[in-house]
């Protein structure tokens, strides 16, 4: 069990550690490994109204042409801010028992950063769908060369991704897979082994999240994580992604473009990328993109 957990004060706003009597071991494994799996967090019925809501969606609403440079096609595969076109959904980012285990880690206030959901069609290569080793943010504590994280010290989780699977993902179909501890090396993945879907960490094999319509998968953000190599009998991929974030973090449903709290004469004044990152209007990138 963990033995103690992130809330913030009601009298002072301010992060404390205390005892996690009540967290659930998949907050444990999740804090100390990087990852962990709820199964059946919805039964196959369950899984039936966020499904046809996230179909209904994707029918709807055009792809959200956040960068440019990406295929027709891959856009294709991405909804955004589904929360906002889903009571379902947003019924669903909020179930009981994926709050259980992340509230421990990022506090009790912790908020929905992103909510994107993902359609893979069945193939053999894939141009995106998180297909090479990758972190969603971060590292959010880097380490040189060298250094160890103190294990004395639990190490800070400040946002958790999510996969709400609304279809089965066997291996075939190319699950998310996660190197166990990787988030404590303080770095990304090495930029030469991006591909190589033997990577490990310090003797930690890849673990392959292969899972049922219904579980959930939860990891760090600066875990090492990717979508695995796909196989005969691919069926393609269909979740719900859910990202939480400490109340410090903002909210990335929307790009800053879209979403900020600037003048137009603020916005006027800019002239250059640093001018405009200064003031919060950021180019899309994980999260948000």
């Amino acid at each position: 069990m963990l033995d103690t957990m992130l809330s913030r004060g009601r009298d002072v706003p301010y992060l404390r550690f205390r005892p996690a009597q009540d967290a659930p071991e998949e907050s444990a494994q999740l804090e100390r490994d990087g990852w962990t799996l709820l199964r059946a967090v919805l039964s196959r019925a369950e899984v039936d109204a966020p499904a046809a809501e996230v179909t209904r969606v994707y029918d709807a609403w055009p792809a959200d042409v956040r960068r440019p440079h990406r295929a027709a096609e891959e856009l294709e595969q991405f909804r955004y801010e589904v929360l906002n076109r889903s009571a379902a959904c947003q019924a669903v980012v909020g179930h009981h028992r994926i709050l259980a285990v992340v509230e421990p880690l990022l506090g009790e206030d912790c908020h929905v950063i992103a909510n994107t959901a993902w359609r893979n069609p069945p193939a053999v290569e894939h141009t995106h769908g998180g297909g090479l080793w990758h972190i969603d943010a971060g590292p959010h504590i880097p380490l040189p060369p060298g250094v160890d994280w103190d294990e004395r010290i639990p190490h800070p989780v400040f946002a958790v991704g999510c996969h709400i699977l609304l279809q089965d993902c066997p291996v075939a179909c190319g699950p998310t897979a996660v190197i166990p501890r990787s988030h404590l090396s303080g770095e990304p993945p090495p930029p030469d082994r991006l591909a190589d879907p033997t990577l490990s960490w310090r003797g930690n094999e890849p673990v392959v999240l292969a899972a049922a319509a219904g579980d959930v998968q939860l990891f760090v953000s600066d875990v090492w994580h990717r979508r695995m190599p796909t196989g005969a009998g691919d069926a393609g991929r269909f979740f719900l992604q859910v990202h939480y974030g400490r109340r410090d973090i903002a909210p990335r449903l929307r790009p800053t473009a879209v979403a900020n709290q600037l003048s137009e004469e603020a916005i006027g004044r800019t002239a250059t990328d640093r001018d405009r990152t200064l003031v919060g209007l950021h180019r899309p990138l994980f999260y948000d993109g």
